[in-house]
């Protein structure tokens, strides 16, 4: 989606979304003409406005949390591809 989208998707105003790039809290997809946006990263948008706002989460904490779901998206995907492996015959 585009940026106009997305700010309207996650409700949020174009400077916090700069900041928030900026940060690389948000890593949007960027080609030479435009940056584009995935319901992902609307997702990750409304978790951080949630610990921010909610749960009065500061920066360096925001970093941490962020760091951590990284992780442990890349520990289910890893743990998917195992569970595929193991469960292929092997050739």
């Amino acid at each position: 989606m585009n940026k106009q989208q997305f700010l309207i998707d996650a409700g949020l105003e174009v400077q916090t979304l700069e900041l928030w790039v900026e940060q690389r809290w948000l890593i949007p997809d960027e080609t030479a003409h435009e940056i584009s946006f995935s319901d992902t990263d609307v997702a990750r948008a409304h978790l951080i406005r949630d610990l921010k706002g909610d749960f009065g989460v500061n920066d360096e904490g925001i970093d941490v949390i962020l760091h951590l779901v990284d992780q442990l998206h890349g520990l289910r995907r890893a743990f998917e591809q195992l569970h595929k492996d193991i469960a292929s015959p092997p050739r």
